[in-house]
């Protein structure tokens, strides 16, 4: 048997992890495994190398991806995907893990039907594959949020300040709540919540006329423009305010303990899955404990999680 793995897609940390799981497990087993450069367009142009033990060594600590990730739009056509195959078929290669987020899995899910053996790891800080409660990278993500936003909490306590905080997440607001969570956010908005600027507004002013020394909400990406925002919440509250969009240090920096202990228990679950004869899955999670369910289902089926909003009404 030879596995390929890739990374594609925005990096996540615990990235590095995975990638290390995966090649250990591989050699384990007596399986040769083959990295690809760049996500899916390293596939497309035949940039795959076979991978050894000492190639995955001191990483796990490591944020990005060694293997590189890049973005190809092209791979939406049907005779670039057969390219990519055509590609791993040539090296006698007839599976793929492909590590990453909805992208990643929206690609797996093409080479698929060109009858590769896919195995999907869920890896993004967006925590957006629904079909799994945590991804590979969320919770290092989270730790520097938290990190962020409590120095800020700092300046804003000393300034008599409403600081307005941006955090990433893109279409799913976890990274948000969660940071709100862990900060003590006094609002926090998310595609969940909608956006409501009048309420927004008047939560500011009650707390200036309750004496509240300082305030910092949390904003999810793309819901509106964080710096408008803090300039009507200045116009309108008698609050300084100022607004900080903590954009790709999320992205970086080294993995936590957690992410770390997720994405070797993930990698070695995919490597377990092809040896087994089983393919076509994604690992997805339930906390620590690492199960798979069919990839053409992960990015539809919802899973129940903890209502988190209803956890910030009562800590308010």
């Amino acid at each position: 048997m030879k596995i390929a793995l890739l990374t594609s897609g925005g990096d996540a940390p615990g990235m590095n992890a995975a990638i290390r799981a995966v090649v250990r497990t591989c050699i384990y087993h007596g399986i040769e495994v083959y990295g690809v450069r760049d996500g899916y367009r390293g596939l497309v142009e035949g940039d795959i190398k076979q991978m050894y033990s000492f190639d995955v060594g001191q990483i796990i600590d490591r944020g990005g991806t060694i293997l590189g990730s890049a973005r190809l739009e092209s791979f939406k056509k049907d005779e670039v995907v057969a390219k990519a195959v055509k590609n791993l078929k040539i090296r006698n290669i007839d599976a793929l893990i492909a590590i990453g987020g909805d992208g990643t899995f929206k690609g797996a899910l093409a080479l698929e039907k060109h009858g590769l053996k896919i195995i999907g790891v869920p890896a993004t800080i967006d925590n957006d594959i629904s079909g799994s409660e945590y991804t590979i990278g969320f919770f290092s993500a989270l730790d520097t949020s938290m990190e962020a936003i409590d120095k800020l909490r700092d300046t804003s306590f000393s300034h008599q300040r409403c600081t307005v905080v941006e955090v990433m997440g893109r279409d799913c607001g976890d990274l948000s709540v969660y940071s709100g969570i862990a900060c003590g956010a006094e609002i926090v908005v998310t595609s969940e919540t909608g956006f409501d600027e009048d309420g927004i507004l008047k939560r500011v002013q009650k707390a200036k006329n309750q004496g509240k020394r300082h305030l910092i909400i949390v904003v999810a990406e793309n819901i509106t423009d964080v710096r408008t925002l803090a300039v009507k919440i200045q116009e309108n509250t008698g609050y300084d305010a100022r607004a900080t969009v903590l954009g790709y240090i999320q992205r970086g920096g080294s993995p936590s303990a957690f992410d770390r202990v997720l994405a070797s228990k993930m990698g070695i679950t995919a490597v377990e899955l092809l040896k087994e004869g089983k393919h076509n899955l994604a690992t997805v999670s339930r906390g620590l404990h690492v199960d798979s369910v069919k990839l053409s289902e992960v990015l539809v089926n919802k899973i129940d999680k903890p209502d988190l909003h209803e956890s910030l009404q009562k800590l308010r």
